[in-house]
Formats: structure tokens, C-alpha cells, sequence
């Protein structure tokens, strides 16, 4: 079972997403792993002591901490106003569910069948979560969240570290903070997280730094600062979180305090601002972003970080059609992403950029080599890893491109843009004969973004090539319906392997003819 229905409710077990009528349901994480426990018993009673051992493995808890989430659990689905009760106590013995309907037939049910969460890697591991904005102004909550950025991409530096990626952790942004199944749900072992109060001229962060499989505090501190003295503050708790995992290595690899560009915070604020917005991944937000990130170069024009932005925003505008002269923007990004690498030759980001922007001139040589670039100075990075995939598969090697879409996606498993890395591993798949697993990869591409007609096309091959006739065509009339795209993705690499392209067509032909 991957999603149970019950009333107005719908919860998807892989995503681990509760709704109702089609809204977000707002629930702490250990309540929604009662939920979960609970459906997948298939109605059959839950005893305490199992709740306990699934709910909060290798600890030890009072029973008065499950009834404190069965009663959120309650809450949270409308018992007790005039609805149906959901769960049901069994004196003596336990809970149990009711009211699940009948599962439904559907792409979704080639997905996994229970509720897994990733193994722990075998390097130390940590998610960093979005630091709560304590400022009296809601607005400077991308200031708050700037500062965690910063944080995610020092760490990634590290070559020991498994650091997920911002758009996964950040996911968690605005509920109660439960750090045990957070990290049980991204696989990592250790989570900091903190909070930012900006006032005027000075600037307050804590941090605190959890063993997320034990609860233990490993290490908290809170700074009071000049704003001027954001970037030393920043790598000192960089230092601090590296030394407290790993006590026995030093920090080898971090940027000295001195070449941080102090003082250039107007720069330092245009390009969170910038970033907020390219994360929306609309073409209003993504031309906003570019016209922050411009003005950041402007304002510090030796700041490589401001440089490697403007390469990212051009080439997403080009990639997404969202612009008039794509030819333009690509020349615009490619100076914007060399000037960045020149100014920075250890940014793994700048490398990506450059690398992206080499995809989509049909340079697949020079993609290639930088995205190799910034997988080796960053292991921790996600793009680096998918954009490597997208270069590998652009140039014909499918096979190849494989793992390390696959490891990308591990790293950041929620990014906003995964639709489109999903569809290149379902077509790196597709195209390396494992159709089966292609198919799994659509479909993740096509719930990641429902209303994208590119994603329905790949799922269409994928049913086709495995003689789902019926299931193929129906993802191709709902293919139909959608308004067609400004630009596809992945046309340069049609381009460049056209026996590709010739078969996708000829599938898709096969699906649009009346049986």
C-alpha cells in the first residue's frame, strides 16, 4: 500500500504527506508516524509496545508520550466535531484504524509498498534545517534562511560529510521541530538547527547541533554580534558543528575568515533575495531572481557567488523557455559562470553553473568536464551529482548517467526542480533497457509536478515499452490536455542522439493509435 484514503483524507505513506480535500494537513512529525504505523497494520490492533518500538526505536518513553500523540493524532483529523473517529482504542491491548477505503488501481502502485526511509550513510551525515526568524519584521526571513544556506554550502566543502541538500531540508520550514523523524526521513544521523535575530546593527544566532538517533545535544551556542561580523560567526559554527562529529579531523578545507568579502552585505542580501525567488521556479520569480543577482554583481563585482547566480537564472529562463532570446541569455550565462570560476576556481556551485550552461550550448565535452569538476570539490553537493547525470545522459551515455542521478537524488530528495531530474533518470533508464525501473522514475517525475506535459510524455514510453497499452494512452491523453510547454529540457539532447528521439516518437505513436 502506498496511500490509504479514509473520508475527506488522503495520506501518501511514500512522501509521507497528509491531506485533506486536496490542503495540507498541519501535524507533528511523531503523530504522523502513529498515522502511518496504524494504516500499514491494515485495521489489525497496534499494540503499545509496538507503537513504541516503530515510533521511537532505541529509545525509551513513557506510555503517556503516545497518548499525547494519539490525542494530536485526533485533533489533527477533526475527531470529536461532529466526525467519524478514526482510531480506536482497544482497551487493554491497543489501537486500531478504520474507515480506509479500498486501495485504488494506478501508476502509484508501483511504487514502494511500505513506509521506508533511507539507510544512514557510512560517513557522518546532517541535515540543516531552516533557521527560524525571530526578527520583528517577517520579511527578513530570507536573511534567516541565507544564513543556513551559507551553513549547507560550507559543509558541503567537507569532503567526510553527507550534507543533504537546501530544498530538502528546508521542507521542514514553519512546523514544530522534531528532529527523530526528520532525520529518519532523510537518513541522516545528525540535524542542526537555530534561529536569527536581526535588529538594526546587531544580529543574535543560535545554533544547536543534535544526534538525532540518540537525542543528544552535542553542542549549542549562541553569538552576539556586529552584522558586520556575520561570514566570521558563520564559519565559526562550521568549525564547531565539523569538530563535534568528527573530534579527530580538522577542518582542512574552509575558507579563511579574512577572504569572505566582508562588509559586502548590500551584495550579501541581494543574492538571498535572489535566491528566495529562483526557488520559486516560476518565470516571474525566475526573471526577479536574475534581476537581483545582476544588481549583486554590480554592487561586488568580485563576488563569484553574485556571478555564479546570474549563470544559474539565464540558464534556467533559456532551459524553461521563459524568455525572448534564449541565444542571448546562454552567451549572458557563460560569461557570467567563467568570470565565477576565474574569481573562484574551488566553488563546486560555479563549476554547476558552467556546467549547465555548456549543456544547453551543445558544448557536452566542457559540460562534462564541469560537472566532474564540481563533483570532486564538493561530494556532498546534489546538483553536482544529477548534473553530471544530465551531461553523461545528454552525450549518449545513459548507462553512465545513471548513478549518479541516483545519488543526486538521494542527497536532495524533495529539490523543487526534481521533476526534471527525474525524468533524465527515467530516461537514462529507459534508454540503458531497465524500463521497469524507468517507469518508477516517471511517475515520481509526474507526482512531483502533475500539471508538467514533459513528464507525462516520458511515463507514456515507459507504459508503452512494457506493453501497458492502456495505462500508456491514458497518460497521453492527459498529456493532451495540458497547455504544450515554452521549451523542453531535454531538446539538446535530442539533438545529439537523434535514434533517441526517433523511438520516443515512434512510442508515443503507438500510444495515440485505437487499438
Amino acid at each position: 500500500m502506498n496511500e490509504a484514503r479514509f473520508g475527506p483524507f488522503r495520506l501518501d505513506l511514500a512522501r509521507r504527506e497528509l491531506k485533506r480535500d486536496g490542503e495540507f494537513v498541519l501535524i507533528g512529525g511523531r503523530a504522523l508516524d502513529v498515522l502511518c504505523v496504524l494504516v500499514t497494520s491494515g485495521g489489525d490492533v497496534v499494540t503499545k509496545d509496538d507503537l513504541m518500538t516503530q515510533v521511537w526505536p532505541g529509545l525509551v518513553v513513557e506510555e503517556n508520550n503516545i497518548q499525547v500523540h494519539i490525542s494530536a493524532l485526533r485533533k489533527a483529523l477533526g475527531e470529536g466535531k461532529g466526525g467519524p473517529s478514526y482510531v480506536v482504542t482497544v482497551p487493554g491491548r491497543g489501537y486500531r484504524f478504520v474507515g480506509i477505503e479500498p486501495a485504488r488501481d494506478g501508476p502509484a502502485s508501483i511504487l514502494p509498498s511500505s513506509l521506508e526511509y533511507p539507510t544512514l550513510p557510512d560517513k557522518p551525515s546532517i541535515a540543516v534545517l531552516p533557521f527560524a526568524n525571530l526578527s520583528d519584521d517577517a520579511e527578513q526571513e530570507y536573511f534567516a534562511d541565507g544564513i543556513a544556506e551559507d551553513i549547507i554550502t560550507a559543509l558541503t566543502r567537507f569532503r567526510w560529510f553527507f550534507v543533504i541538500a537546501r530544498s530538502s531540508s528546508f521542507t521542514y520550514r514553519g512546523g514544530a521541530v522534531d528532529v527523530t523523524p526528520i532525520a529518519r526521513e532523510l537518513g541522516v544521523r545528525y540535524v542542526l538547527e537555530g534561529s536569527v535575530r536581526r535588529s538594526a546593527n546587531r544580529i543574535r544566532i543560535s545554533a544547536r547541533l543534535v544526534d538525532a538517533t540518540t537525542g543528544a545535544h552535542i553542542w549549542a551556542e549562541r553569538y552576539d554580534r556586529d552584522l558586520a561580523e556575520i561570514f566570521v560567526i558563520q564559519d565559526e559554527i562550521t568549525e564547531r558543528v565539523a569538530g563535534a562529529i568528527e573530534p579527530e579531523l580538522l577542518k582542512a578545507e574552509g575558507r579563511r575568515a579574512g577572504a569572505r568579502l566582508a562588509g559586502k552585505l548590500t551584495a550579501w542580501d541581494l543574492v538571498r533575495q535572489g535566491m528566495w525567488n529562483f526557488h520559486q521556479l516560476t518565470e516571474p520569480t525566475h526573471r526577479r531572481s536574475l534581476e537581483l543577482f545582476r544588481e549583486a554583481a554590480r554592487v561586488a563585482p568580485e563576488l563569484a557567488e553574485a556571478l555564479m547566480w546570474v549563470s544559474r537564472a539565464a540558464t534556467g529562463l533559456a532551459a524553461y523557455g521563459w524568455c525572448s532570446d534564449p541565444d542571448a541569455l546562454l552567451r549572458d550565462s557563460l560569461q557570467a559562470a567563467l568570470l565565477a570560476v576565474r574569481l573562484d576556481e574551488k566553488d563546486a556551485y560555479s563549476h554547476f553553473a558552467l556546467s549547465m550552461t555548456y549543456v544547453f550550448l551543445g558544448e557536452l565535452e566542457q559540460a562534462v568536464r564541469a560537472a566532474e569538476k564540481s563533483a570532486e570539490l564538493s561530494p556532498s553537493f546534489a546538483l553536482a551529482h544529477v548534473g553530471l547525470g544530465m551531461t553523461l545522459l545528454y552525450s549518449g551515455r545513459a548507462q553512465d548517467a545513471i548513478e549518479p542521478l541516483q545519488r543526486g537524488l538521494r542527497l536532495n530528495p524533495f529539490d523543487p526542480q526534481n521533476t526534471h531530474w527525474f525524468r533524465l533518470l527515467a530516461l537514462a533508464l529507459y534508454f540503458s533497457d531497465r524500463h521497469a525501473e524507468a517507469l518508477v522514475a516517471a511517475h515520481r517525475a509526474v507526482k512531483a509536478r502533475p500539471g508538467w506535459p514533459l513528464t507525462l510524455e516520458t511515463a507514456t514510453i515507459c507504459h508503452v515499452a512494457l506493453g501497458q497499452m492502456a495505462e500508456g494512452r491514458a497518460c497521453l491523453e492527459q498529456m493532451h490536455k495540458l497547455a504544450a510547454p515554452n521549451a523542453d529540457p531535454t531538446r539538446m539532447m535530442k539533438l545529439r542522439n537523434p535514434k533517441w528521439a526517433d523511438e520516443i516518437t515512434a512510442q508515443l505513436r503507438k500510444a495515440a493509435a485505437r487499438p
